[in-house]
């Protein structure tokens, strides 16, 4: 799984401003073929901040059956990309790929607060996951983001 933000390519522990990823960013999917479907989830673990994540999980994005070999734009977005909006310390934002036994529909979620990936995949029959990737970002200041 590839996953860039315009120009940017995510890479585990990097860090992008929140300024860097307001719009979607493109997911590669670099598995399988065009018979085989993907789930793809990114959550915010460090919710409401990394000391002390009581919330847990922040659900960002959904996309579901993506075709192996093509991008997220192929898939079906169940839940919309929201922008992360860090407000204390640094946070990890988790991109996390499941593969689908079948083409299949999935249940979003009541809620994007305290969502659980291992939950969803529990609860659709997806198994572990295939690939994961996560960026960190922390609230910018104002000067940053002129």
């Amino acid at each position: 799984m590839l996953v860039t933000y315009n120009t940017k390519q995510v890479y585990n522990g990097h860090e992008l401003y929140p300024s860097q990823v307001t719009t979607k960013p493109r997911v590669e999917i670099q598995g399988g073929d065009m018979r085989t479907f993907f789930t793809l989830v990114m959550t915010d673990p460090d919710v409401p901040g990394p000391s002390d994540p009581y919330l847990r999980e922040h659900l960002h994005w959904i996309v579901t059956d993506i075709p192996g070999t093509t991008d997220a734009t192929f898939g079906r977005e169940v839940v919309n990309y929201e922008i992360p909006r860090p407000n204390i310390g640094i946070h990890r934002f988790v991109f996390v790929l499941f593969k689908q036994k079948r083409r299949q529909t999935v249940n979003p979620p009541p809620s994007r607060d305290r969502f659980s990936t291992r939950g969803f995949a529990a609860d659709n029959d997806l198994g572990p996951p295939v690939a994961a990737v996560y960026f960190n970002a922390q609230r910018e200041t104002a000067a940053r983001r002129r």
